[in-house]
């Protein structure tokens, strides 16, 4: 009796360990194929994972700064076909490469990891088009650049149309375009050749759109900027058309013409855009970085030389004009009324911390430089712009969250 009570708790021992084992290694398989499926690899489990509720709720644009040299840059500057000679800092013998290894960090949620194979998946068979300046065609190169690696050479090309104004970045495989369109000021001006743009006195027509808007109708997700270019106290407002001698001018101040300007583009957008279609996104004011006072370095200096980002939450220069925001706020606003919906990507603030991140002197000089430029480095120093890989990698995981989960 004894040594049959000893079989039957052998066997039910054996039977405990082997469903002990079982259950170990099933418990290891599922901790395996969920560590996976949030990897790279896994982008379906990883859509539905960030398209929670609380992402939902999560203000992308609070946040800090935080250095990550582990995984970031998300590419090379070097390894990118199609980089810009005006943002190649290493390219121009920048030494200190820092800058390229801060990740954006909002306070309530992590941003997801920038996936180019799922982007381009989204993108099949659509057109990305970024309008604007040059601070958005930067933000152009650097989603060329985040995206181009994962195709083959044969697979992309790069192709220039309408005189120079639109670059066309093709991703043959998937049918799909990310291109950039020149129009500075959104609305027609005098500022509109792609290459010959530097004039001395700035002239608008407020209320003509239709020659630029021409070239990014039909696109499936359209990413605006638009305020430099109107940074100075009035503007040359044309009644009539360029060339034509009944034409009426009139000076305009700064705020009040660039509200004339947006309202002209909103109502186009009213018109022309299938909100069932089109997704739109309008990337607010990038910060520039020209009087290092402000944030506590030495008066007349600038972003030269400048290694560290601003740690002071909240810090704000007199390079943004709130007043200004409040005007793309107040028309975004109006157009939702009308049932368009257009997002604010907010990089101003988050911006506002990077005063390193700009070319400075280490970007191609498009004029010889004069010998006082040369022994005075700042004087042409660039504090607009920024390099790659660098701050605009963030303006496109921003979008990139936006495009995929709202």
């Amino acid at each position: 009796m004894a040594k049959a009570h000893q079989i039957a708790l052998g066997c039910t021992l054996g039977i405990r360990n082997a469903f002990q084992s079982l259950a170990a290694i099933l418990t290891t398989i599922l901790v395996v194929t969920a560590i996976y499926l949030t990897q790279e690899g896994g982008q379906w489990f990883q859509e539905r994972t960030l398209s929670a509720e609380s992402l939902s709720k999560c203000n992308f644009f609070s946040g800090k700064w935080v250095f990550d040299n582990k995984s970031y840059p998300i590419y090379k500057e070097q390894q990118c076909t199609f980089m810009s000679d005006q943002l190649a800092c290493e390219k121009f013998g920048r030494k200190d490469l820092s800058y390229q290894n801060w990740k954006w960090k909002p306070h309530q949620c992590d941003l997801p990891r920038f996936n180019a194979t799922a982007l381009l998946e989204r993108l099949r068979n659509k057109r990305l088009v970024f309008v604007g300046d040059s601070l958005n065609r930067g933000q152009w190169v650097s989603m060329v650049c985040l995206v181009e690696s994962s195709l083959s050479p044969n697979l992309k090309s790069m192709s220039t149309i309408a005189n120079g104004s639109l670059s066309i970045f093709k991703a043959k495989e998937y049918n799909a375009t990310i291109e950039f369109y020149w129009a500075p000021l959104l609305v027609e001006s005098n500022s509109d050749d792609p290459v010959n743009h530097k004039v001395p006195d700035r002239i608008v027509r407020v209320k003509a759109i239709e020659k630029h808007a021409k070239h990014w109708t039909n696109a499936d997700i359209l990413v605006f900027n638009t305020f430099l270019w109107w940074r100075r106290r009035a503007m040359n407002v044309l009644w009539g058309s360029f060339g034509d001698t009944g034409g009426v001018f009139k000076k305009v101040e700064m705020v009040r013409v660039y509200e004339l300007a947006l309202r002209t583009w909103s109502d186009w957008l009213e018109l022309h855009v299938n909100p069932n279609k089109t997704q739109l996104f309008f990337v607010s004011m990038s910060p520039t970085h020209q009087r290092a006072h402000e944030w506590g370095g030495a008066k007349g200096e600038n972003c030269y030389k400048e290694t560290d980002i601003i740690t002071e939450e909240g810090y704000w220069g007199n390079g943004s004009v709130p007043k200004m925001m409040r005007v793309v706020e107040n028309v975004v606003e109006d157009l939702k009324g009308r049932g368009l919906e257009v997002q604010i990507l907010n990089i101003t603030q988050l911006s506002e911390y990077r005063k390193e991140g700009h070319p400075s002197i280490y970007r191609k000089q498009w004029e010889p430089l004069t010998e006082e430029q040369i022994s005075n480095p700042e004087s042409y120093a660039d504090c607009i712009h920024w390099c790659l890989p660098g701050v605009p990698d963030t303006w496109n995981e921003l979008l990139y969250a936006y495009i995929f989960h709202r």
